[in-house]
C-alpha cells in the first residue's frame, strides 16, 4: 500500500506525507478525531466561516515544519532522516490533546488539566503503539532532546504552530489583519548556538507577525461575542456535572459520560487507560447531541442555558479597563435571581465576571531572538528602531461581564 499519500490543502496547496509512521498516525482513530474539533470552538457564531478543525490545523503546521527543516538543511545544518521525522511527528501531535471546541472546554470536562499534558499521554501512548518510533518526538516535544532548537520550532514564540494557526484563522475567519508572511519568516530562520534566530533582514516580518498576532487575539480569539459563547458552555457543562452528582439522570454519550460523574485529573488519567480512551474519542459532536437534548429538560437552568446556544442567544458582554463595581454585580445577581427565580447560589450559571490578557510577545525567557550582519544576537524587543514591539510586549488586561440579554438594569448602575 502506497502510504506517501497527497492532501489538498487551503492554505498551502498540496502536502505531502513523508514517511510510513507518519501516514499511520494520521490514519489512527485518535488522530481521525481531531476532524471533529473545530480549530476556533465557538467562534464560528461571530465568523461563519471558522469552521476549519484541528485536523487541518495539525497537517498544516506538519507541513510548515517540513519546508522549515529543507531550509535549515540548506543553510548548512545537520539534520538526520530520524530528528527530520521526530520534529514533524511533534508538531503533528502538538494539538492532539485538544477536547470538544479546543481551547473553550480545557478546564471544565478535566480538572485543571491543560490541553499540552493530554497530547504528551496520548503520544506516549502512540509510542507503545508504534513499538518507541515516537521516543525521540517525545523528546523534542518535552524540551528533553540535546538540539534545543528542535524544541523552540514546536513551542516558542515563534513556532511552528503559531506561523500556521495566525494564515489559517485569518483566511477562515476573513479577518485580513491576521495575515502573515509565513514564507519569509522560514527563509529567514537561522540556527546560533543551538537557538533559532532570525536573520536581521527578517525583522519586519516578526513585526508583522506579532502585530498579526495581536490583532487576531482582540478581533478573534478574545472577540466579546467569542467569550459570551465560551462562558455559556462553560456554564452549561458545570450545571450538567452537577446534576449528575446529584443523582440526575442526562442523556449523554459514553464519551461524555464519563467526564459528567468523575472529576478526571491528569493523574487519574496516568493511572486509568479507560479515562484516556474516553478522553480519544470525545469531541464537538458529543457535546452538541447532549446540548439538543438537554434543551427539554425540566432543569429550568440546563434547558435555558441549552436552548439559548442552540437558538445563538448570546448574553450580553461589557468590556472594561478597570474592574466593574461591586455594585453593577449586586444588581445583576438580584434581576437574575428574580427573573429565573432562582436560588441565589445558582445565579452563577447566568452571570460570569473575570479578566483576559493579551501579550503579543513577552520578552524575557524564551525570546525571539534576531541574528545581525556583524553575527550578534540580540532580543526583538530591544532593536532600537522597532518601537511597535516593545509596545507590544507590554500585557493589556480587559475586564468583562456577562448575563442573558433580556435582562435590564437601570442605566446609571452600567455607567
Amino acid at each position: 500500500m502506497n502510504k506517501k499519500k497527497i492532501f489538498n490543502d487551503p492554505v498551502y496547496g498540496f502536502i505531502t506525507i513523508s514517511s510510513e509512521l507518519i501516514f499511520d498516525i494520521i490514519e489512527h482513530p485518535y488522530f481521525q478525531r481531531l476532524r471533529r474539533i473545530k480549530q476556533l470552538g465557538l467562534t464560528d457564531f461571530v465568523y461563519p466561516g471558522a469552521l476549519h478543525t484541528r485536523f487541518h490545523h495539525a497537517m498544516g503546521a506538519m507541513h510548515l515544519m517540513s519546508i522549515t527543516l529543507d531550509n535549515l538543511r540548506s543553510k548548512g545544518h545537520e539534520i538526520s532522516h530520524d530528528e527530520y521525522e521526530a520534529c514533524q511527528v511533534a508538531i503533528l501531535l502538538h494539538d492532539i490533546g485538544h477536547g470538544p471546541f479546543s481551547h473553550a472546554l480545557e478546564f471544565s470536562l478535566l480538572k485543571g488539566i491543560r490541553h499540552e499534558h493530554i497530547s504528551l499521554q496520548l503520544m506516549e501512548y502512540f509510542n507503545k503503539a508504534f513499538n518507541g518510533q515516537l521516543s525521540l518526538a517525545i523528546s523534542i516535544f518535552t524540551n528533553q532532546y540535546e538540539r534545543r532548537f528542535f524544541h523552540q520550532l514546536v513551542s516558542s514564540q515563534l513556532d511552528i504552530d503559531r506561523l500556521d494557526y495566525l494564515q489559517r484563522d485569518s483566511l477562515f475567519t476573513g479577518v485580513s489583519e491576521g495575515t502573515i508572511g509565513a514564507d519569509r519568516i522560514i527563509k529567514m530562520l537561522d540556527i546560533k548556538d543551538d537557538q533559532i534566530v532570525v536573520e536581521e533582514k527578517g525583522i519586519y516580518s516578526v513585526e508583522n507577525f506579532l502585530s498579526a498576532r495581536r490583532l487576531m487575539y482582540w478581533q478573534v480569539y478574545l472577540h466579546k461575542a467569542t467569550v459570551s459563547a465560551e462562558k455559556m458552555l462553560i456554564m452549561l457543562i458545570q450545571r450538567a456535572k452537577y446534576l449528575v452528582s446529584q443523582g440526575e439522570q442526562l442523556f449523554a454519550t459514553p464519551a461524555l459520560q464519563v467526564f459528567l460523574i468523575h472529576d478526571v485529573s491528569l493523574q487519574g488519567i496516568q493511572e486509568n487507560q479507560e479515562f484516556l480512551r474516553a478522553f480519544a474519542s470525545l469531541d464537538d459532536t458529543d457535546i452538541w447531541a447532549a446540548v439538543k437534548i438537554w434543551s427539554h429538560h425540566p432543569d429550568r437552568i440546563l434547558s435555558a442555558l441549552s436552548c439559548m446556544l442552540l437558538e445563538r442567544r448570546l448574553f450580553r458582554v461589557i468590556l472594561s479597563n478597570d474592574k466593574f463595581e461591586k455594585r453593577l454585580v449586586e444588581e445583576l445577581r438580584q434581576a437574575i435571581s428574580e427573573t429565573y427565580a432562582i436560588i441565589p447560589k445558582d445565579v452563577k450559571y447566568f452571570l460570569a465576571c473575570g479578566s483576559m490578557s493579551n501579550a503579543a510577545y513577552i520578552a524575557g525567557g524564551q525570546n525571539i531572538n534576531i541574528l545581525t550582519k556583524k553575527g550578534a544576537v540580540i532580543d526583538v524587543a530591544q532593536a532600537s528602531d522597532l518601537p511597535n514591539i516593545k509596545a507590544m510586549s507590554k500585557i493589556v488586561k480587559k475586564f468583562y461581564i456577562c448575563w442573558p440579554k433580556h435582562i435590564k438594569i437601570a442605566k446609571e448602575v452600567l455607567s
